[in-house]
């Protein structure tokens, strides 16, 4: 349908050829492969033990749940994330608490507006690394120690990402990451927990497989013969399938991470000068895993943003929302005032961006932009 999509997956003859070494191994439940990607992941992250489980939104439901919050308690999050993020704080029965970004430049978590929404009833805040750039993170856990909150990091467009030396993930106390479809790499369906704390892991893998002792891979090769069940659990497992996916997709990671940021500074090279637009943290020199190539519409540009979406598509440009706003959902309708959040998400774009896009793309995209913008 389009000339350029949205996002493409980075796949090739390694991720068929793990795929149907796992089939043929006859053993496709969670087991060697799944152990292989949280010791890889554990080591690219340094210092933390990890979980592999099913998505991101079961890692982020598990977090809160080893964190122990629950009905009653209050979580700081921002609007403008993939509603997921805030599921997870409905599902353990707590209240989200809706904080506005920065600016329009910088859209991440407010520090200020987070400190004035604290309550006595606050347990935990959760900040997203939004489009692949870093939140605040110290200053975020800095407010966390003053209150004595939990920090759950949203990662899920940062799988491996530092800032100020440290990686994402592991400044709070729990780092949560996606392998969905359209992520950095994938594995169809899937995620991890990264936490300092072995008993919070050995909680999170508890709770992913029923509340279970012992795993049926465990069983299988004589390490037990029987389990008990300790408490109520859930279905959160990653298969060897889709690890053995993530496995042939790590192994790529730090060339896509390098590759995405080509294309970013071609983008930036490319769309800078228009005046109608700004694009978020071009001004950032620290470390990103580009997810997404998001830009805003300023007041002055000359046609609304479903009009400018509508010209890109015409010219076989698929483009996104990132995000639309999560008090904005019939489910979580929240006359909360986010100002600077609502303005964001009237007037944001995402562009086509992934590792298999040439300088040819992005110059394409680029006049493409900047017709839509003159012929209005």
């Amino acid at each position: 349908m389009y000339k350029i999509p949205l996002f493409d997956v980075e796949f090739d003859e390694r991720e068929v050829q793990a795929v149907a070494e796992t089939v043929q191994s006859g053993w496709i439940s969670m087991g060697k492969n799944v152990q292989e990607v949280e010791t890889k992941m554990a080591e690219r992250l340094g210092g933390v033990h990890v979980v592999a489980v099913s998505s991101c939104t079961a890692g982020l439901h598990l977090a809160l749940l080893a964190s122990g919050i629950g009905p009653g308690d209050e979580v700081l999050v921002p609007s403008l994330t993939f509603v997921a993020t805030v599921n997870a704080i409905r599902y353990v029965g707590a209240k989200p608490v809706f904080v506005d970004i920065i600016s329009l430049d910088e859209p991440t978590l407010s520090i200020e507006d987070a400190q004035r929404k604290v309550t006595e009833k606050t347990r935990a805040i959760m900040p997203v690394h939004y489009a692949g750039f870093p939140s605040r993170i110290d200053a975020i856990t800095e407010l966390a120690r003053h209150y004595e909150l939990k920090v759950i990091e949203d990662c899920a467009h940062t799988p491996d990402v530092s800032y100020k030396e440290k990686k994402l993930g592991t400044w709070g106390d729990f780092g949560c990451f996606s392998f969905f479809a359209n992520k950095i790499i994938t594995s169809a369906e899937g995620g991890l927990i990264a936490t300092k704390r072995e008993d919070w892991a050995q909680q999170c893998r508890l709770l992913r497989s029923h509340g279970m002792t012992t795993l049926s891979y465990d069983r299988a090769r004589g390490h037990a013969t029987s389990y008990d069940v300790v408490e109520l659990g859930y279905n959160y497992r990653m298969d060897d399938i889709r690890a053995s996916l993530l496995l042939a997709q790590l192994e790529k990671l730090d060339t896509i991470l390098k590759k995405r940021a080509q294309l970013r500074k071609m983008y930036i090279e490319e769309l800078s000068s228009i005046d109608e637009l700004l694009i978020p943290f071009e001004h950032f020199h620290g470390e990103s895993s580009n997810y997404i190539f998001p830009i805003v519409l300023k007041d002055n540009a000359p046609l609304s943003r479903d009009e400018f979406r509508e010209r890109l598509r015409m010219k076989g440009i698929q483009t996104s929302v990132h995000y639309p706003l999560v008090h904005r959902f019939k489910i979580y309708h929240d006359p909360v005032h986010l100002p600077l959040t609502e303005a964001y998400g009237k007037r944001t774009v995402t562009l086509p961006l992934y590792s298999k896009m040439t300088e040819s793309h992005i110059r394409y995209i680029g006049k493409a932009v900047r017709e839509a913008l003159l012929h209005s």
